[in-house]
């Protein structure tokens, strides 16, 4: 059992500070009545114990904020237990994706990141026992996702992929061709490839020499192209998604992102793979996939962690069920008595 969101315990604390603040306002009123009419006088006027009832329902409103509490703090239970240790045959593979602004371009649809992701959740769903693990970059570059045989956590990773993601502007080819080549086992000397995942345009530092080094440890490097190389303006959107104008350079002219395919091609050659163009049809992912397959392979081991059930409607529904217990209690206990004309 554990909580996805532990930080919001911390709210208990309003369960003992709502306790007090119901007993000092009980004193002070019980205080003002008897100021008022006196303790005989006010048993006549309202017949029926208060204090049992009011108890009662002052601790069904503290068991409903308990609940409503642990509900939105997430309370969880594992559906298995601990990790599990999965062992399979085939070949290491990252996808270094750019994430730069150049890749909202629309020149391919809906966009050249978005249509980049759709190709890599294709690629996974090929997958079978390959491990994959996912490089962001564009002007420096971090292991978004470590190799995994768990495709389903790869997925998670992949929908973060936004131009957010890496705060730096540019495209640093090289150093995320260097990040992934860090990435696999260097003790092994093949099952390794890298693809890259890019419009090719700014690239900062030398990719090919980078390529070269990772080739040189046994990295195979295939390159996949997005864009056109006649260039595409850069659109810029509000938050709702409406277009509000395109990326323009000092100057204020309107830039245009162009397929850089020149060092695409050259950095697939010096790592030993192939480059491609992206299509609307998204079969260069398969074609490159087919070019693995026939890869030799080695037998892989990777945890799949424990995955976690929600149970947080529980304590919400129980919250509900308190405060409807609580709302349809009345204050005192009703005293039916018959008037006889006077007060005794």
């Amino acid at each position: 059992m554990r909580f996805q969101n532990p930080e919001l315990l911390n709210l208990l604390w309003f369960v003992p500070a709502l306790l007090l603040l119901m007993l000092w306002a009980y004193r002070r009123r019980v205080r003002a009545e008897e100021k008022l009419a006196g303790r005989a006088l006010l048993a006549k006027l309202v017949p029926g114990e208060a204090g049992p009832r009011e108890a009662l329902k002052g601790f069904l409103i503290l068991a409903a904020v308990f609940f409503l509490v642990l509900g939105v703090s997430r309370i969880q239970s594992e559906d298995r237990l601990g990790a599990v240790t999965v062992k399979r045959t085939g070949v290491d593979i990252i996808v270094a994706l750019d994430t730069s602004t150049s890749m909202l371009a629309e020149d391919i649809q809906p966009s050249r990141l978005t249509r980049a992701r759709q190709e890599i959740g294709r690629l996974l769903d090929r997958l079978r026992g390959d491990r994959i693990g996912l490089v962001a970059f564009s002007g420096r570059s971090f292991v978004h996702c470590p190799l995994t045989l768990d495709y389903g956590a790869a997925r998670v990773f992949l929908e973060e992929f936004d131009p957010g993601l890496v705060p730096e502007p540019g495209t640093a080819i090289a150093d995320a061709i260097r990040t992934a080549a860090g990435a696999f086992v260097r003790e092994e000397a093949k099952y390794k490839v890298l693809v890259v995942m890019t419009d090719g345009e700014d690239h900062e530092g030398d990719p090919v020499e980078a390529a070269e080094k990772a080739a040189d440890e046994g990295v195979r490097i295939f390159t996949v192209g997005f864009g056109r190389p006649d260039g595409e303006p850069i659109p810029l959107k509000d938050e709702s998604g409406n277009l509000t104008g395109f990326k323009k350079d000092r100057e204020g002219n309107v830039v245009m992102s162009r397929l850089n395919e020149r060092v695409l091609e050259r950095i697939a050659l010096a790592g030993g793979g192939k480059y491609y163009r992206a299509t609307a049809t998204g079969a260069e992912l398969d074609r490159i996939y087919d070019e693995i397959s026939r890869m030799e392979k080695k037998e892989l081991t990777s945890q799949i962690f424990t995955s976690y059930r929600e149970w947080f409607h529980v304590p919400l529904a129980l919250a509900l069920l308190v405060l409807a217990v609580e709302f349809s209690l009345s204050n005192r206990r009703i005293v039916r008595r018959e008037w006889g004309g006077r007060f005794e």
